[in-house]
């Protein structure tokens, strides 16, 4: 009997497919431009707008009188000079009663009529709209006369929760289209869902649609919030007294027909920045993600 050995099995060389090649004259991707390309512009923009800041707090810190571009020797005279004689801890205590409040108020009220724009249909809803769209061309200084002839008739002339309701009102269209748009986002079978588990519609809304609501009540929270903190009109106008100004207010006071004190002026720039810096820092994640998701109709 014979036997035969097989040849062993050699593998097959692997094709390799040759790289292709850049036709002559192709531009490069954009994921192929060098980096120089790219952070030289990003470089001079971040320093054209960082110059500005840099300006403010050489005045703030630098001594009066000096003309040196560096602060030093380090001063805060200009920060306790507007803090303690201009009052500015007051006007910074009145500026953060009149944002939180109006945060609060434009908040809970946005929340209710964005809710009914987003979940109910009747008869003037697009009409409704239209006006909310059309309020934003209004001016705010349009707004004053009858406003203040309003707070006079109802005594709340020199009062903070004239400039808390007129900055309410005004932020409030706004704010409801953002939040309805937003509420449109979320299935409405999840309510119907809680609705079956035995929910009414409050229960519902308060457990499942509330909590996905986060990033777009912190966006118009925010929105609100600094735009009380920067607004100057309403509480000029509203308010006489001076132990109840706002910080816009207190420092317009500090710039006279005579002389402007520039180490104060700017130390009090910076004292009125500050809060609105850290509170972008904290929530420009949620922000971003609450105005881009209540921009559109999902």
């Amino acid at each position: 009997m014979s036997t035969t050995k097989e040849a062993p099995v050699v593998p097959a060389p692997r094709r390799t497919r040759p790289e292709p090649q850049r036709p002559a004259g192709r531009h490069r991707g954009w994921d192929e431009v060098p980096r120089w390309q790219i952070y030289l512009p990003l470089s001079v923009y971040l320093v054209f707008t960082l110059i500005p800041f840099y300006w403010i707090l050489l005045f703030a810190l630098r001594p009066a009188g000096s003309t040196s571009l560096v602060p030093w020797p380090m001063t805060f005279d200009h920060f306790e000079k507007v803090w303690t004689e201009r009052e500015f801890g007051t006007y910074f205590q009145n500026s953060v009663l009149v944002g939180l409040a109006t945060l609060v108020l434009t908040t809970i009220v946005a929340l209710a009529g964005g809710y009914a724009l987003a979940r109910f249909d009747f008869k003037v809803k697009r009409g409704f709209m239209l006006a909310l769209l059309c309020s934003q061309f209004v001016p705010g200084a349009l707004l004053l006369v009858p406003l203040f002839e309003i707070f006079a008739e109802l005594r709340m002339i020199n009062s903070l929760g004239s400039v808390i309701l007129a900055e309410t009102v005004f932020q409030l269209p706004l704010s409801m289209i953002l939040i309805s748009n937003f509420i449109k986002n979320v299935p409405y079978s999840l309510e119907e869902a809680a609705w079956v588990d035995g929910c009414n519609r409050f229960t519902a809304f308060r457990v499942i649609v509330l909590p996905l609501l986060r990033p777009g009540l912190i966006a118009v929270g925010s929105f609100a919030f600094v735009h009380s903190w920067n607004h100057f009109l309403f509480a000029l106008m509203f308010l006489n007294n001076q132990a109840k100004q706002t910080i816009p207010v207190g420092l317009n006071t500090l710039m006279s027909a005579d002389s402007v004190d520039l180490g104060a002026l700017a130390a009090g720039g910076i004292i009125a920045a500050v809060p609105v810096v850290l509170v972008f820092a904290f929530i420009q994640k949620w922000l971003i993600t609450g105005f881009s998701a209540g921009a559109v109709k999902g």
